[in-house]
């Protein structure tokens, strides 16, 4: 980690975020009803496709900086999540990584 300031890291292993999901589900209506009133029509046009990407194994393990960092793809996590919409039967708990890769450009887009 590169920085001017000193950073101190106090790692707890029992730690946990409890997360309502009631309050996550508010939060992601709010943040979609900014990004339809920031975005012009009713598509948001992402100009970038492929990203870096960290495996989950290494993702939170801060003591460490990733060795393994592999290609992700905008378009292959779409293709996931339209997917879901025509079989919502097939959902499982990863496609909301592949969402949050999506929600990523959107808000690193989006002012």
């Amino acid at each position: 980690m590169h920085s001017r300031y000193p950073v101190m890291m106090v790692l707890m292993t029992e730690w946990q975020l409890h997360v309502p999901l009631a309050e996550l589900r508010r939060s992601f209506n709010l943040l979609l009803d900014h990004v339809e009133a920031a975005t012009e029509g009713d598509v948001v046009r992402l100009d970038e496709d492929y990203f870096w990407s960290i495996p989950q194994d290494e993702l939170y393990d801060v003591n460490s900086v990733p060795s393994n960092l592999t290609v992700g793809q905008l378009s292959w996590s779409w293709q996931h999540l339209t997917d879901l919409l025509a079989d919502p039967d097939q959902a499982i708990g990863y496609h909301l990584v592949w969402l949050a890769e999506v929600l990523r450009a959107i808000g690193q887009k989006t002012h």
